[in-house]
Parts: C-alpha cells; structure tokens; sequence
C-alpha cells in the first residue's frame, strides 16, 4: 500500500461526548467506537459498515488517563472502549465493562496464546480482547544527524547534540519506566530508592535536553524539523512524514534494555445500547484478512494476530521482536501515588 498513513486515519468529527447517542433517533444501527487518535484504519471501518448494514461513528482520545476520565464523569453513549492493560484491570475492578458474548467470538482462536498470557488481569477474554501489543521507542532525524553517531539506548536522551530539540512523551509510566529499565529495574517498581533514582536521572540528564514532554504533537515538530529526537510511539511519526522521505529521515529503535509495553484490548462499555454489533465488531476485527489491513494501515508488525501475516502487504515500522525485552505497565493500585508525586516533581519543577 503505496500511501501515506494519514490517509487511511478515520477524519470522523469528534462528537460532543455526551451527545453521542442523542444527536439523532437510535435505530439500534449505529456503533460508536471510542478509540486512540490514529488507530482505527477507515478501511476496516467501511468495509465492516458495509458487510453489517450498519454506520460506525469513532470519537477519540490522547491518553488512557482522558478517557478513564470523561467515562467516570458521566459520559454516555459510547459501546466500544480501548484502553491499554493497566486501565482494563482498573476498569474490570470497577464494573465497567460487559462481559464478551463468547458466542459471537468465532475468531478468537486467532490471538497468539503467548499474549493471552501476557494479560494476566483477563487471559480468557471475558471483558478484553486483545488489540495490538506495541510499544513506545526512540525516533531519530537522520538528516540532523549524519552519520548515525548516537547511543542506541536511553541514554541517548542525556546526548548533548539534541538539546533544545528533544522530546519526551507526557506520560509517566511511559518515561519513568523507561528510566527505570535503563537502571536496571522493573518499570513497574514500587521501590522507593528504585523511582528516586529513576526520577534523579530524568530530572538531571534527560530533561536538561528536552523542549518539553509531548503526548502526541511531536510528531509534527519532527516532520518539519524542529525535533531531532522523539520518544514515543513510531506510528505518530511515519504518519507525518512523506513514505517516500521515510527511509531517509527517520530511525526507529526500541532499545534492547527493555522499557514500558502496552497491550490495547477492545471491551463493551457496561451501559453499551449496542453490545450485540459490538460484539461483531470485535470478532470482525480478527478476521485474519480484516486484522491485516489494520496491520498494513499503521505499518505494524504482527503478534496478537500471526494468523493475519500471510495477508500483510506492508514492510512493518519494526520488528516484533524487538520488544522481547520490554515489560508490561500493569495497575500498581495506591503505589501509583509513588510515580504521582515524583512525576509532579519532573514535569513543573525547575
């Protein structure tokens, strides 16, 4: 697929959240996915409106922490959520979810066991569905710095040759886990003197470099070359930049140390008004053809799904395997006050 990835991103208008379901009569034809911004490829979304006879309305979202957000608030109307594994633990606990009509999940022997095993929280898929697992890496300009001469790890961040044009994702678990792996720890540690350290290495020699900690706008200030070096997700990226400009600017890694994994799951949302179209949505999904053309549509390496491979057309941004050392964020409960603090203290002190 000889195109850009931004052309294949739903452009749906996000809906006011808690008018959703209320903006116009309820024919029972009408699922309204709540999803990442950029994940949800518009081919999949078309050909499954097609096939079912229904329309697919997609609202979107920056974090885990805005969406957990606008749901504990009040928000209504939505079916289908995806959140990443921490929070689908949180959420079971709470009752937010309906149970998966297992009936209906006729494809669910196509997920690769070996992520089931990595969702302790739901390794039967009675809420979650696995998604895609992936993680957050290190992405260089490669026409601002000739030569390739950079560490391939963490350390890359305390680099003098980026500074005042770096960044860092806005998400705590993501960069202190980070720092923790490049120390030697587990990115879910709960040690006091592990996370001061992890914190001390941030605040004195990764921030000293960076512009600021950005969620999802640096991959912009990277296409225009205002940032030499991101941290965060390859897809934000490379659907900023030119295909043709790909193999010449940018360098992707996930360094060998390990760091922060995530694992996205579909799940209904309890009070879901179409959970039976939800439900086909999910099994949809991992058709081994239909869980392809998501693949293809973001460039990314197959793992949950191994039986879509043979349907792939797409050279993937990275290889699976280079995520073999990284580790699942998963709910540490009250301990995540400890990164709470620590993380007040990196993001606004001087």
């Amino acid at each position: 697929m000889k195109k850009s990835i931004t052309t294949v991103f739903v452009t749906a208008a996000v809906a006011a959240v808690m008018g959703l379901a209320s903006c116009s009569k309820d024919d029972g034809k009408t699922l309204y996915l709540y999803n990442w911004t950029y994940y949800t490829p518009d081919e999949v979304l078309r050909d499954f409106e097609k096939e079912f006879d229904c329309t697919v309305k997609v609202d979107s979202y920056a974090s885990n922490e805005e969406m957990y957000s606008k749901l504990r608030a009040g928000a209504k109307g939505y079916d289908i959520v995806v959140p990443s594994q921490d929070y689908v633990s949180i959420m079971i606990g709470q009752g937010m979810f309906q149970e998966i009509d297992q009936s209906k999940m006729t494809n669910k022997g196509n997920i690769n066991p070996l992520v089931l095993e990595k969702a302790t929280y739901d390794p039967t898929m009675k809420y979650a569905v696995p998604y895609y697992f992936g993680a957050a890496g290190v992405l260089v300009n490669k026409t601002k710095v000739p030569g390739g001469n950079y560490a391939r790890d963490w350390s890359i961040f305390e680099d003098p040759q980026f500074a005042g044009h770096a960044t860092m994702m806005d998400d705590m678990r993501e960069v202190m886990g980070d720092a923790l792996a490049h120390l030697g720890y587990d990115v879910n540690s709960l040690s006091d003197a592990e996370l001061d350290a992890a914190t001390k290495l941030i605040q004195e020699k990764w921030k000293p470099n960076l512009v600021k900690f950005d969620a999802e706008g640096f991959g912009k200030s990277f296409a225009s070359g205002d940032f030499w070096l991101c941290h965060g997700y390859a897809e934000v990226v490379y659907g900023e930049v030119p295909e043709d400009k790909w193999d010449e600017t940018i360098d992707f890694f996930i360094p060998q140390e390990g760091g922060a994994a995530y694992l996205d799951s579909m799940c209904i949302l309890k009070d879901s008004k179409h959970a039976e179209l939800a439900n086909e949505f999910i099994n949809y999904i991992h058709r081994p053809e239909v869980y392809a053309k998501f693949l293809d549509a973001f460039n990314f390496p197959c793992f949950v799904n191994m039986k879509a491979e043979p349907y792939m057309t797409s050279k993937p941004m990275y290889k699976a395997s280079e995520m073999d050392n990284c580790t699942l964020k998963v709910d540490i409960g009250e301990g995540l006050d400890k990164f709470n603090e620590r993380w007040q203290d990196i993001r606004f002190a001087d």
